[in-house]
Parts: structure tokens; sequence; C-alpha cells
């Protein structure tokens, strides 16, 4: 504890402090190095990001089903069809929707006053059992004594059966069980055998509000196809329908057929991966006159984005440029697509516009193509263990922790050496307040000694 200049007459509180400003000087510049450091950790990770959407692109279109892309369509809105690659082009089929799959549904013929009215069982021992229309089990819910409609809902819920109980109100003290399939089609059809009733002496009863029921097409000649969803899959090889409406006059034509224009659209994300790459290398790396880029002249940057350049650039063996195929560069770097260029060399070639862009052989016969290229290019970057721009990140998180490490460190130092300016400031008011003491007491004795005249 000290009291600043009780004797000295000097701030010394501020001239400590104006002092461990200056001690202070080596950590803030660690602490500024550190700021930067992890700034740069995050730009490569950005750029790093970016490299691994190009890495993405870059492999669809090396593989086989990009290059036969299909498209499947449907004469009429209230069908849908999704084809996979192992659709068949040209493959067709025309049916009409006669029925949609339903849920089969059941409700008690008894009802009660309340929901807390206690059902009653023919057998009062035995559980509601649920089967099939052959008799097969499904499951059985153990009755409680005295449980009330509410908590007998409950149990056939609990039970997880595939059937839902709820309770339905037709009016005031009107009552129901409700019991529903949580599945559809003809097999989701179930009886229930001990089920509730107002009394024991009734038998139990349920009335049929809904028949469970495949969905169903029509395509002549007494052929139909059937499905316990409104999904039919693989009516046509590889592919997905799905109705939404029944309606038996209409005619409605599935077919799949080519489709180029998936081809274009994922040679131009390549090309928009590719140019969003060497834009953020160039954002980060500006090395212009006044740029204050975080990663300013970074020369693994530039390199990386060489080598997207010289990717599309070079020659793919005897095939020549991409640019036969609307591939190209422009004069400031970036990649251009002209669509139509495409549409036309791959209508006239297809082979040698998919080896401009997949590459051709195999082994040591192999040509790697501008997509393989560009692939190769993103791995090299991006791969976890020997990417560049992964170990240039995880290496200024290594200096950040050091550097962090001896932020720490000084954080003990400078509060020592607090403590210790602090001691000496105190020792000096101390000292200084002995001394004019000592001189007020030599003062107080000189003025007692007696005077002496001649």
């Amino acid at each position: 504890m000290s009291i600043s200049g009780l004797v000295s007459g000097l701030d010394t509180t501020t001239l400590i402090s104006q002092l461990m400003q200056l001690e202070r000087a080596p950590q803030n510049q660690l602490k500024t190095k550190l700021s930067d450091t992890k700034a740069d950790a995050s730009a490569y990770r950005t750029v790093n990001s970016v490299f691994t959407t190009l890495q993405t692109a870059a492999e669809k279109l090396t593989k086989a089903a990009t290059w036969s892309p299909v498209k499947a369509t449907s004469s009429v809105g209230t069908v849908s069809v999704a084809a996979t690659d192992a659709a068949t082009i040209g493959s067709s089929v025309a049916f009409s929707v006669t029925s949609l799959a339903s849920t089969h549904a059941l409700v008690t013929e008894s009802q009660w006053s309340s929901r807390t009215a206690v059902p009653q069982y023919a057998d009062p021992g035995a559980p509601i059992t649920f089967t099939k229309t052959d008799g097969t089990v499904i499951g059985t819910v153990p009755v409680t004594a005295g449980a009330t409609l509410d908590e007998t809902v409950k149990a056939v819920n609990d039970a997880k059966l595939g059937i839902q109980a709820s309770v339905i109100q037709l009016a005031d003290g009107a009552f129901r069980m409700q019991l529903t399939s949580a599945s559809t089609g003809a097999a989701s059809e179930f009886v229930v055998e001990n089920g509730p009733e107002v009394d024991a002496a009734t038998p139990a009863g349920q009335l049929v509000l809904a028949q469970g029921t495949d969905a169903t097409l029509d395509l002549g000649a007494g052929l139909v196809a059937s499905s316990s969803s409104n999904t039919f899959t693989d009516l046509l090889p590889g592919t997905t329908i799905t109705v939404s409406k029944a309606d038996p006059s209409t005619s409605v034509t599935v077919g799949v057929a080519s489709d180029p224009s998936a081809l274009t659209s994922a040679i131009q994300s390549l090309v928009t991966a590719a140019n969003s790459a060497i834009t953020n290398i160039n954002t980060y790396s500006d090395n212009s006159v006044g740029s204050t880029a975080v990663l300013r002249g970074d020369s693994s940057l530039r390199a990386l984005a060489g080598q997207i350049a010289d990717a599309v650039a070079f020659a793919v063996g005897e095939d020549g440029s991409a640019a036969v195929a609307g591939l190209q560069l422009t004069k400031d770097g970036k990649l251009t697509f002209d669509s139509a260029a495409f549409a036309a060399q791959l209508k006239a070639d297809p082979e040698k516009t998919r080896r401009l862009l997949d590459g051709s052989g195999t082994d040591g016969t192999a040509v790697g193509g501008v997509a393989q290229r560009l692939l190769a290019v993103a791995k090299s970057a991006t791969d976890a263990t020997t990417g560049s721009l992964v170990s240039l990140a995880n290496g200024k998180d290594s200096q950040a922790t050091e550097l962090q490490k001896r932020i720490d460190d000084w954080d003990l130092r400078l509060e020592l050496r607090q403590q210790t300016l602090t001691r000496q400031f105190t020792a000096m008011e101390s000292a200084l307040g002995t001394l004019q003491n000592q001189s007020s007491w030599l003062s107080s004795q000189l003025g007692s000694l007696p005077t002496w005249s001649s």
C-alpha cells in the first residue's frame, strides 16, 4: 500500500503507470503480431474453403455419370418423376392413375360421455389385440383396470405398433376412439380384438372410416402397377415416379431423355469455382502499392493461381487446347466458358470433348484433362495431411500458440515489475519522510542553542 507523493509531492502513481507503458511495449508488439498471425491463418482457411469448392466441382467432371446426364419428364403436373444415372435414355411409359395409397382407419361403434369415462371389455383380463386381416398378430396393448378413455389411447400409442390412437368428439358428451394406421397401402389394414366398449356385455365393434389401399397405375392391356405408397420405384429403370392425384381418365406419359444442359451447368460450376479461387488469391495476396492485403505478396498463393491458369492454358495431349470446347483464359487470368461453343463441339465430337475435360488413357498413357488438372491442384492445396493451404494455416496456428504463451509470460513479468516499482517509490517516500523528520529535529535543536553577543 502506498500514498502517491505524500512527502515528495510527486504523482508517483502516474509515474509508475508511464513507466509500465514503456515496459509493456515488447508485449504490445507480441499482441500485434499475434493478431496478424491469426488473421493470416483465417485468410489461408478462407482460400482453402474456396479450393474445396473447386475440388468438388472438378471431381464431378471426372465421373462417368456427369457425362451421361439424364432428365425425366412427366406430361401431367400431378405426377412428378426423378431419374438417376441408371435410367435408360429414350425409355418411356404411359399410364393413368386409378387410385392413391391411403391409410386404414377405424372408429369405435360405441361412444362415451367424456374423455375420463372408463371403457369396458368383453374379456377384462385380456389385452387389446391388433391383427392383420390374415390373422397375423401385429401386437397387443395391456389393459389397466380403471383406465380412462384418454389413458387407453395413450397406452395404444406408447405401444408403438404402427397404429395411432386418438379421441374424437362428435358432439357434447359424445366421444369415440379413432385408430389409424401409420402406413399406407392395402397392407395397412388391421382388425381390433377385445376392443373398448361402453359395457362388457356389448360386443366390441369398429366402423371403417377409410380403407387402406395401394396406389395403382393402369398401364393398359390389363396391366396394373401398384405401390403401398404414392411413389413407384423402377417402374422405369432408374426412375422414381410420385403421384398426387387419382385421375383414371387422364393419360400420363413419363420419359427419360439426355440432358446436355446438366453437363453445361457442371462445367460452368467448375469455371465459377476456379475464378472464385483466383479472385480470393488476388484479394489476399495483392502486392500493389499501398496494399493492405492480409497475405500481401504471398508466393504460395501466387503459385496456386499460376497452377490454375496452367491447367487451362496447356494443351491436352494431341487433342489440343480446351478452347475448342469453349473453355479458355481471359487476358486478366480468369477462366471463361462459351456454352454454345461447347454444345457445338459436344455434338460434333463427344469423345474428344470429354477427353479435353476428363482426360484419356490410363497408367503411362494417361493424359489429364482440364478438370483432372484442376482437381490435382485443389487436392494439393486442401489435403488434410499434406495440403499446402492446410499446412500454412496450421503453421500460423502454431505460431499463434507460441505467441500467446509469450504474452502470458509477459503478464507475470509485468506484474512483478509493477510491484517492484511500487515498492521502490514507497521506499523513496518513506526515506524522504525520515530525512524530513531529521531535518526538523536538527532545526529545532539549533534554534534552542543560546545566543552569544560580543
